[in-house]
């Protein structure tokens, strides 16, 4: 689907017709709108279909006078999922004083700028919107990463209650979002320095201000990644030593109770026997017998007991 926004005095407005200073949206694209992007503003195909790509890695390309960028985004699905946050690719191309975003999925980014949640967003200005789509994808990332410290959290709780197979599924699909931000994250960043180099000389002061700000959200979102990750990891690692040890302690306690257990059975089998046995003609042979087993297991919890095998 194609919509087209123009920035005016009364906002941003959907319009009808590919207008100077516009803001064309192509989501979930059909073959007959991309062949007529191709043949209006004669930019490359893959330009437009590399995008729909969701593993398409991010980067910086120019062709035929228009412009690509292809720029990670994260993407919540629900955190109910088995991996809730994914990233995805968006496309933006600049071809004369048109801006043309493309992805195959209407992320949450998109929906900001369309709802007019971007402070200071108008269409007309290429670079601007440019760095405002960069900095809003960095901000959603480190809401994210926020939002799966706290579910970390969480899961970490329940685990100190009860140590399931559950919780460790959570941790480790936790686990995968982060490896797809980090991933995500680095990719942008090399894009972002290659936007830097040869966008920089040509951006109004206040426009170079916020690709510098850009650039240091993008790094400080990377540490906050790689620093979520490694608790995640080292979490997982000491909760499966945890529910390994308790295995090992409830292996040993039941070891223990069946070699104690054995006493009992041994006497009772030496007296099932058929010969003499000390005793046997006494009256009192069941209860000294019984006595005599009950000291030996004494005996043998003690003895444990003192060895800590309980």
């Amino acid at each position: 689907m194609i919509t087209i926004y123009k920035s005016t005095s009364e906002g941003l407005l959907t319009i009808d017709d590919f207008v100077t200073g516009s803001w064309v949206h192509v989501s979930n694209p059909s073959n007959q709108e991309l062949a007529l992007l191709v043949e209006r503003f004669g930019i490359p195909l893959d330009f437009l279909t590399d995008p729909l790509d969701l593993d398409e890695r991010a980067r910086l390309e120019t062709e035929d006078g228009a412009r690509l960028i292809v720029l990670r985004v994260p993407h919540l699905d629900s955190w109910t999922d088995d991996i809730p946050v994914t990233t995805l690719p968006i496309g933006i191309v600049l071809v004369g004083d048109l801006v043309i975003t493309v992805s195959a999925i209407d992320s949450e980014l998109i929906g900001d700028f369309k709802q007019g949640r971007v402070r200071n967003f108008a269409t007309h200005d290429q670079n601007r919107f440019v760095l405002q789509l960069f900095l809003k994808a960095t901000l959603l990332f480190l809401r994210y990463l926020r939002d799966i410290n706290r579910v970390t959290n969480n899961v970490e709780k329940d685990l100190h209650r009860s140590a399931r197979n559950e919780q460790l599924i959570r941790l480790l699909n936790l686990e995968k979002c982060l490896v797809f931000i980090s991933t995500s994250l680095r990719s942008n960043a090399f894009m972002m320095e290659k936007f830097h180099n040869a966008k920089y000389s040509q951006l109004e002061q206040d426009d170079q201000d916020l690709l510098d700000e850009v650039i240091i959200e993008n790094k400080q979102a990377m540490d906050m990644a790689k620093i979520y990750s490694s608790i995640l990891s080292n979490m997982m690692g000491a909760f499966a030593s945890l529910i390994s040890n308790n295995l090992n302690t409830v292996v040993k306690t039941l070891t223990t109770i069946t070699i104690i257990l054995m006493i009992p059975t041994l006497v009772a089998s030496f007296y099932g026997m058929n010969v003499d046995l000390p005793l046997q003609a006494s009256p009192d042979a069941f209860v000294l017998v019984v006595g005599f087993t009950a000291l030996l297991c004494t005996l043998g919890i003690l003895i444990f007991w003192r060895g800590n095998l309980f």
